[in-house]
């Protein structure tokens, strides 16, 4: 009977759910986990020999300084990890992204300058997350996406000077945020999150230590009371003129669309052509870019010129207003019709041309599809045997030239 009760006794001491790393303290709650406490142990390195049914790991106040991928890979049943309050400075990417089934991860007060964020696309079940008192500098677009449990995010005491439009709106289980201490440039690329913290059913916790460092008229003001005069988001009007050159007996029409723009800062005017010709062309800022035989022209003010406007130019013309605040889309539709007569006949310009055809989005959002703006009919004088179309025209030299310097004298 001795023999039989020593191998039972020597059997329970093998047992996986109750193997214990010697520095630790293990125990079974009322719940039915199993705890190991290993805090206050001066440990450099978490210790091996850990139960793969352990699913409470406290790890605080120790002097760790770096996690392996390996580090925790004995214990994949973990629900709760503290690793507070150690000198960690570096976590190998993959050394969460097992732990399926946790639900609080505290990193807090440690060295982190970074976060192996692409971790937690795995921990669903994570309600608590803890990163304070660390030196974060960012957090990348999409990291926190899906992270539907999550409750409680800590990112007070970091270096954040800026998040990404939409950093918290995938998190529909979010009650606390935590973001005071972290020296916040509010400019007006930070301006959601005012907006944000106005709407949203999470409390900022801290909110009145939630303070802007950047710029120096606003240093010390709350990030949530960011006037918002300060940042508007654009608005576009898009007008057109088409107008004869006159130089000989080949001048073409040129096409000149405007883009007036308002809002603050002042907005960035952009150009998306996209012609019936199956061209695609896209303008950022005054340049002169070339698709095809064409050249299109952007000017400081506003204006995009396309000398010699022939029928491969037809398509939609979208003048694209962008500042830090949002994004703001006016299209037009360009057609041309023949015509034998004067060039009197010509149209004027319409100040109402491209109002139909606007539309914002904010700043990150896919832009809706253009294309809603109104048909332009151009019609134009075809001087008697020249051909219609940009294939078949022959021009002498110097009229393009001609054309253009007429342009800018309108233009300036």
């Amino acid at each position: 009977m001795r023999p039989l009760l020593g191998v039972l006794a020597l059997v329970t001491l093998l047992s996986p759910g109750l193997a214990c790393p010697a520095p630790c303290s293990c125990s079974t709650k009322k719940n039915g986990r199993l705890l190991a406490e290993c805090a206050y142990r001066d440990l450099r390195d978490v210790p091996r020999g850990l139960s793969p049914n352990v699913t409470i790991l406290t790890l605080s106040a120790n002097r760790l300084g770096r996690l392996g991928r390996s580090s925790l890979a004995e214990a994949p049943e973990l629900q709760s990890l503290w690793l507070g309050y150690n000198h960690i400075s570096a976590v190998e990417p993959g050394t969460f992204a097992h732990l399926l089934h946790l639900k609080n991860l505290d990193l807090s007060h440690n060295r982190l300058a970074d976060f192996p964020w692409q971790d937690l696309g795995g921990l669903g079940a994570l309600q608590i997350l803890k990163l304070s008192n660390n030196r974060l500098s960012r957090v990348p677009r999409g990291a926190l996406a899906g992270l539907r449990e999550l409750r409680s995010l800590w990112l007070n005491d970091n270096a954040l000077a800026t998040l990404d439009r939409g950093t918290f709106e995938a998190l529909p289980a979010l009650a606390q945020l935590q973001l005071f201490r972290n020296p916040f440039n509010c400019s007006c690329r930070l301006f959601w999150l005012r907006e944000w913290a106005r709407g949203a059913p999470a409390v900022l916790s801290g909110a009145g230590a939630t303070l802007c460092a950047e710029p120096a008229r606003l240093r010390g003001r709350a990030v949530a009371d960011i006037p918002a005069e300060l940042c508007v988001a654009p608005s576009a009007q898009l007008t057109y003129l088409s107008s004869l050159a006159k130089g000989g007996p080949g001048d073409g029409l040129t096409l000149s669309l405007h883009c007036s723009v308002a809002g603050s800062p002042p907005p960035e005017i952009r150009w998306r052509v996209r012609t019936a010709a199956g061209r695609s062309l896209d303008i950022r800022g005054p340049a002169a870019a070339q698709a095809g035989p064409r050249r299109f022209l952007a000017f400081r003010n506003g204006t995009v010129a396309v000398p010699d406007f022939g029928k491969d130019d037809e398509g939609t013309y979208t003048c694209v207003a962008v500042n830090e605040v949002g994004t703001r889309e006016v299209s037009l539709h360009v057609a041309l019709a023949g015509s034998e007569g004067p060039a009197e006949e010509l149209p004027r310009d319409d100040p109402q041309a491209g109002r139909p055809g606007g539309h914002g989005c904010a700043a990150g959002d896919d832009p809706e599809p253009s294309g809603a703006g109104e048909n332009l009919v151009i019609v134009y004088h075809v001087p008697r045997g020249v051909r219609s179309g940009a294939g078949g025209r022959e021009f002498p030299p110097g009229i393009l030239p001609l054309a253009l310097g007429l342009l800018l004298l309108l233009l300036w």
